[in-house]
């Protein structure tokens, strides 16, 4: 293994720990987009994300939810890429939601 995957390894593993919120709805939104969509995504909005999941549950939860919107163009777009990818994959928990 070279640094760079160990490296990477690590980055992926720290990310999937930051997206785990304790908080169900949170959950099923964050976990499903980093393990299929964010590898995926361009360097910065990657970096949306990985700044996105540095923010208090309670606005999180009012942006995934779509009670608001952020009003920072950035963060408003790596939110509505994550709930897009709820709605249009075989979610059926977030459906409930």
């Amino acid at each position: 293994m070279n640094d760079d995957s160990s490296a990477g390894a690590a980055l992926r593993k720290r990310l999937y720990w930051h997206s785990r919120r304790g908080m169900w709805e949170l959950d099923l939104l964050l976990i499903p987009f980093l393990e299929q969509r964010y590898d995926d995504l361009g360097e910065s909005d990657q970096a949306a994300y990985r700044d996105l999941i540095t923010e208090e549950d309670q606005d999180l939860f009012a942006w995934l939810m779509r009670r608001e919107w952020p009003e920072e163009p950035t963060r408003r777009r790596i939110v509505q890429m994550i709930v897009e990818h709820a709605e249009t994959t075989d979610n059926d928990h977030y459906r409930t939601l």
